[in-house]
């Protein structure tokens, strides 16, 4: 991501910027998939990566242009939930027409809920305890949010149906399980 980025260090160009730019594919992605009809749902994936191309653009600009700002990290962690949150609900309003039927629209929503909880976890563990409070240690150099990537390669290979199904029962319980989490990381802090 360093590569992509560094072009843009001696620019007018700030990590805000990308960040809105983030949250506007983001909206846009979640916007194509709740179209539902073809070829929608490859435009609104594609979006997605655009967005979350951004999402770590984003942080990188701001780590080498050294600006790194307590309103930029909220900005992002906020543009990241809304993004994350609406491509579910997107996803489910656009499987409304599927065999999913009337439950589409509900899971998409679940789903997303279940990715604000999470981010409302980590903005207060971070307002209890201080930046970065609310992450959780990934394994081979992923972290836990990083499942999110999936997302738009299985809509692409026309999975979107067991994808919400699974987002929908997946996203509610890791909020429940991070909740825990976080609090074991609290009280062992």
């Amino acid at each position: 991501m360093r590569l992509g980025v560094r072009p843009l260090v001696r620019t007018p160009v700030t990590p805000n910027q990308l960040t809105a730019a983030r949250l506007v594919t983001g909206i846009a992605a979640a916007g194509a998939l709740a179209v539902g009809r073809e070829p929608w749902h490859l435009v609104g994936a594609a979006m997605f990566v655009v967005s979350l191309l951004l999402d770590r653009a984003d942080g990188t600009l701001a780590r080498l242009k050294g600006t790194q700002s307590e309103f930029g990290h909220r900005f992002d962690l906020l543009a990241d939930s809304a993004c994350n949150a609406l491509v579910f609900v997107g996803l489910g309003v656009g499987l409304r027409g599927s065999g999913l039927g009337a439950w589409a629209i509900p899971m998409g929503v679940l789903a997303g809920l279940g990715v604000v909880a999470i981010l409302a976890q980590v903005m207060r563990a971070e307002k209890l305890a201080g930046p970065r409070a609310g992450e959780l240690s990934g394994r081979a150099g992923f972290d836990p949010d990083d499942g999110i990537l999936a997302v738009p390669v299985v809509v692409a290979l026309g999975g979107s149906e067991p994808l919400l199904v699974a987002a929908a029962v997946v996203a509610p319980a890791f909020a429940v399980v991070h909740h825990f989490l976080l609090a074991r990381k609290q009280s062992a802090g």
